[in-house]
């Protein structure tokens, strides 16, 4: 059974090491939940996928241009996300990973985590983010949509790709009021 909504019980902050094994656990399930969609019978949560998950959340963690959010509920980390900052002028960001705990999709969990990089990268005086998708992903691809992403005009996918690249104009999304009482 889904968690109803709560918002008031949804807290999204910085990701410190302590996150570490809780965010390596939701991406591998969230990632062994939309590939299955495309391959129902591969193990994608195995031990050896959350080893690797864990590795590379760790790795972004200790970089200087990656920031990292999770998102909790109730004290239980429910999402997370990381984006690191890409050199140049316009300043511009790419999206690395957002991803929720499967029991907890359509909760607004994702959505949070959202709008607290919009809030960051606003902040941050970033003009343009872009990131990559699972082709096959049709429930993120449809996520990124909804919230103004659009295929990068410049990057086209190749016949065989297993990528999207979207990107977001930052100078006209909206900036998300922060959530009251943080």
């Amino acid at each position: 059974m889904r968690p109803a909504p709560d918002e008031a019980a949804l807290r999204v902050r910085a990701a410190t090491a302590a996150d570490l094994a809780a965010i390596a656990a939701l991406h591998t399930g969230a990632r062994a939940a939309y590939h299955r969609a495309r391959f129902p019978d591969a193990p994608f949560d195995l031990p050896a996928e959350q080893a690797r998950w864990h590795d590379a959340w760790s790795h972004d963690l200790a970089r200087d241009d990656t920031s990292a959010l999770c998102a909790a509920r109730h004290g239980t980390v429910v999402g997370a996300a990381s984006y690191r900052h890409r050199a140049g002028h316009p300043p511009a960001v790419t999206l690395h990973q957002l991803h929720v705990d499967p029991g907890h999709w359509g909760t607004g969990v994702g959505l949070a985590l959202h709008h607290a990089c919009l809030r960051a990268w606003h902040a941050a005086g970033i003009s343009r983010a872009a990131l990559d998708v699972l082709w096959h992903n049709h429930r993120a691809r449809a996520f990124y949509t909804r919230l103004g992403w659009r295929p990068d005009p410049d990057r086209r996918p190749a016949p065989d790709a297993t990528h999207l690249t979207l990107t977001l104009d930052l100078a006209t999304a909206q900036t998300p009021p922060a959530p009251a009482g943080r």
